[in-house]
């Protein structure tokens, strides 16, 4: 999960705007998006808007409104895949892993000011903010564990560095997850391994340190999501069924929350109250609501027959009004959006 995706706005192509309490009947299937498949989600809540990347095999980024509705596609970002917001959400990073580079967008006007080369091979890949550096973890599938983390300082004379993940070695480039802070935790986790790990960092003057680290969180590592004050990290990993919680100091456990057989998106509400887990089921409780702590879930939504939930395919409204939800029907490669009213029932 990239940089926390709860802080973005409304994306997609038409999509039906249902939300369905426990054992509800199922929502309407949203309309496909002009993309060849999913990178990641952003909600730009200032704007009102969404953005879609169309992952490795794509050139673009859909934007849409909060009502699903496709807006505008901005071309030319090769192979765009993770998303992440700057602080003061003016500026759209995007990881272009068919273009070895990190793009930089203007979210007023949709346009793309800059491009900072990462270099030959790199495939950038994953997105994080620490403050107002760029974290990328980087390295093409090639399967000689060349995944590393790079680092995009916008201020500084030469903003690309990479090699900043210590001693850690990953197979792949490595999914980023972080609260927000300047000082972290930056929480780098290991994809599609029969048993992923996750490796917390300290960030100090533009500085990785490395923490706690461990395989916590099972098989099929699919997603990441962290709390504001980074204290606690949650998992979605194929392997279990459930999403679970861990402290980020030592990875002592702090909770699981039943998802169905194969998790693959966590997503927190901004607030940090509510979390939603969506799992690859075909019963009707496609995305679970729970509150932090909570027994049972507080809200079940269920997507259309042969929709699947997306990994890393959930991002919350800044007001937790709207939870999008990016899918995929049965083998169809194109992503759809789904957007879900009022999720917390209000």
């Amino acid at each position: 999960m990239t940089m926390r995706r709860n802080v973005l706005a409304g994306l997609g192509a038409v999509v039906a705007m249902t939300v369905s309490v426990v054992a509800a009947p199922a929502a309407s299937a949203g309309q496909e998006l002009p993309l060849p498949g999913f990178g990641d989600v952003v909600v730009d809540d200032a704007h009102e808007r969404v953005f879609v990347s169309g992952g490795g095999a794509g050139n673009g980024i859909v934007v849409a409104d909060f009502t699903g509705r496709v807006r505008h596609t901005i071309p030319n970002q090769l192979g765009a895949d993770g998303l992440v917001l700057s602080a003061d959400g003016t500026k759209l990073y995007a990881a272009l892993s068919a273009g070895d580079a990190i793009s930089v967008i203007d979210t007023a006007t949709l346009t793309e000011t800059a491009r900072h080369p990462t270099g030959a091979g790199t495939c950038p890949t994953h997105l994080a903010r620490t403050g107002d550096l760029i974290w990328f973890g980087y390295g093409c599938v090639d399967g000689t564990w060349s995944g590393k983390i790079g680092k995009l300082d916008p201020a500084a004379a030469t903003p690309v560095s990479g090699d900043q993940q210590k001693d850690v070695r990953y197979q792949r480039a490595p999914l980023l997850s972080a609260a927000g802070g300047a000082n972290g935790p930056l929480v780098a986790g290991q994809l599609s391994l029969s048993q992923s790990m996750v490796q917390v960092y300290g960030v100090s003057g533009g500085e990785l340190s490395a923490g706690a680290t461990g395989d916590v969180v099972g098989a099929g590592l699919y997603d990441t999501d962290i709390t504001a004050d980074g204290a606690t990290l949650y998992s979605a990993a194929g392997g279990r069924d459930r999403v679970e919680a861990f402290a980020s100091a030592d990875l002592a456990r702090r909770g699981a929350y039943a998802a169905r057989p194969r998790p693959v998106a966590v997503s927190l509400s901004p607030d940090d109250r509510h979390l939603a887990a969506g799992a690859l089921t075909t019963d009707a409780a496609d995305v679970l609501i729970y509150e932090v702590g909570g027994v049972t879930p507080v809200n079940s939504i269920a997507l259309d027959g042969g929709e699947t939930v997306q990994p890393r395919g959930l991002s919350w409204s800044a007001d937790r009004k709207r939870l999008f939800v990016v899918t995929r029907y049965q083998n169809d490669p194109e992503p759809h959006l789904e957007v879900e009213r009022y999720p917390l029932g209000w």
